[in-house]
């Protein structure tokens, strides 16, 4: 299976753009519509007015019994009942990067629970974690949501806490894409 995945904002796609906002830093070219496919894309986009890629990758800064948690309550992306999703780019500071992957593990997880907090709203959000920094992208991670409509307020719920953790403090660009599935 492909590991790489493009997401391609611009006129063709199967998720309709509902909003486009800058949470931290600047924000991206608004666009009509965003295309999730399962390579990574190369050249220019047609119909397209930027190109996102990430990978995703083994879960990083969790520990076995966080992973078992995860993957115990977790579903899966497609679900039919999922219309509505969150592309969110992340790029995080340079002092983020200077530390150990210790010290980014007790950040993210033991001052910020960031599992814990995840956990609360699953299975009703699913969500892929695609790392981009390796493949020297303008943001370091794009993180996938996918819910039904009824789950919105959830989400936003989720965010408001993961937002509020000392782990934010480093994140220097963020932002918010807001979407719904097109029949």
């Amino acid at each position: 299976m492909n590991n790489h995945y493009s997401f391609i904002g611009g006129t063709d796609g199967q998720w309709q753009v509902t909003s486009c906002e800058a949470v931290i830093g600047t924000s991206l070219v608004t666009v009509p519509r965003v295309n999730v496919l399962n390579t990574q894309f190369s050249g220019p986009a047609p119909h397209g007015t930027w190109v996102l890629k990430g990978f995703t990758s083994n879960v990083r800064y969790a520990e076995r019994h966080e992973i078992n948690q995860l993957r115990a309550k977790q579903e899966g992306l497609n679900r039919p009942s999922s219309s509505c999703a969150a592309l969110i780019p992340i790029k995080k500071s340079p002092e983020w990067w200077a530390m150990s992957q210790e010290e980014r593990r007790a950040i993210f997880e033991a001052e910020s629970h960031h599992t814990e907090i995840g956990l609360a709203y699953l299975p009703q959000i699913a969500r892929q974690l695609h790392h981009s920094r390796d493949l020297g992208e303008p943001f370091d991670f794009l993180t996938w949501f996918e819910f039904a409509p009824e789950h919105t307020s959830a989400f936003n719920k989720l965010l408001v806490q993961l937002r509020a953790t000392k782990e934010w403090a480093y994140v220097e660009r963020e932002v918010d894409i807001r979407l719904v599935k097109q029949a």
